[in-house]
């Protein structure tokens, strides 16, 4: 006999992330992860450097510089800030503190597949509302709210559909759930959004005493791999988090690098600007081969295929790979027939206007 997982943990899905290689192909183009078209920044990259000398210490336990640095960059009060091994982590530590057997965790049905996860593993029970063609749908979510309800978990904007919702949308939500409800705003892709009526939760969500917002260096700062990321939490939350975090959850060279990223503001702008012009240019593109593009205002589209059409999203992600190209097909969590591609650097983004055209010709 050997030992056995709790019963629940053999009932959770996998989580897969997007696939790195191609079989044959040396470097393939990756754009089935979200990541940073064009990389860190070269400030970041001398941070990251001069980080290095310091590898045999130990990272500072309070991570006040990035704290401070986030403060003085947002108008954010410091004792409500906490860093962590990317942002995922820290939802993670938040589900883990305030969710267990018995709770409900209501999700939008389009979301990112890691709350589920963390919510099934603490033995909570997970309720999805209904979309209006790929956005969250706000009455739905609060027709949902129930006695049991414990957490509610907003990607905005949403991983995998790229659409948003509104400032007044996102206050309805908060105003209108019971105060007993943590409302988590992941905000991963913020910095991408261009829509005006857009707002951010950091701008609100420190008067009050439920909602926690996470943002992330992997996106936009292209900090990846060094795993990231920061929350901003009512004090309460923050001193229960502070109860059950590792001691060094973030590590030295990340956080040097994020604060250098942080502050390269012309670097910061020009990805900025290099994923706006492209995200309209690909949608116009993709549109008029008769694709269906969903509204996206992140670093990445969302592509559904015609049903009645040989060319699928089966056939569409097979042509991409024949040219090097990986995109992140879904079985589930997004609508049916669809891929979704990542905003590349503009030959890689060529790249997938040409295959894809020459696919949609020859249906």
């Amino acid at each position: 006999m050997i030992p056995q997982p709790r019963s629940s943990m053999l009932e959770l899905p996998e989580y897969v992330p997007g696939e790195s290689n191609l079989k044959g192909i040396v470097d393939p183009i990756k754009l089935s992860s979200n990541e940073s078209a064009l990389g860190p920044s070269p400030q970041a990259l001398k941070a990251y450097a001069d980080a290095s000398a310091q590898l045999h210490r130990y990272p500072d336990p309070d991570q006040n510089e990035l704290r401070d640095a986030l403060s003085s960059f947002h108008n954010l009060e410091v004792t409500q800030l906490f860093c962590g091994n990317g942002s995922a982590e820290l939802i993670q530590m938040l589900i883990h503190a305030y969710v267990g057997s018995g709770d409900e965790v209501l999700l939008s049905e389009y979301g990112f597949p890691l709350y589920k996860i963390f919510a099934l593993s603490q033995g909570a029970t997970v309720v999805t509302a209904p979309e209006d063609d790929c956005l969250t749908n706000v009455e739905e979510l609060l027709n949902r709210v129930t006695p049991k309800t414990k957490l509610v978990a907003l990607a905005n904007p949403n991983n995998p559909t790229g659409t948003y919702l509104s400032g007044n949308e996102v206050r309805r939500l908060y105003e209108n759930l019971p105060k007993k409800v943590l409302l988590l705003l992941d905000e991963a892709y913020a910095e991408y959004v261009t829509a005006e009526d857009f707002e951010s939760g950091l701008t609100w969500a420190v008067e009050t005493e439920n909602v926690v917002v996470t943002r992330t260096f992997s996106k936009l700062f292209g900090l990846a791999s060094l795993r990231i990321g920061w929350m901003l939490a009512p004090r309460k939350v923050f001193e229960i988090l502070q109860r059950i975090r590792i001691t060094f959850n973030a590590n030295g060279p990340a956080m040097a690098t994020a604060v250098a990223a942080l502050y390269d503001f012309e670097y910061t702008q020009h990805v900025q600007e290099h994923n706006h012009v492209w995200r309209e240019k690909m949608s116009i593109e993709l549109k008029s081969y008769g694709l269906k593009v969903f509204p996206s205002m992140a670093n990445f589209l969302l592509i559904q295929f015609p049903d009645d059409s040989e060319a699928n999203s089966e056939a569409a992600a097979i042509a991409l790979m024949q040219n090097g190209i990986i995109p992140r097909p879904f079985s589930v969590g997004s609508p049916s027939n669809c891929l979704r591609i990542t905003l590349g650097k503009s030959h890689e983004n060529q790249g997938v206007l040409y295959t894809l055209n020459k696919l949609m010709q020859g249906a």
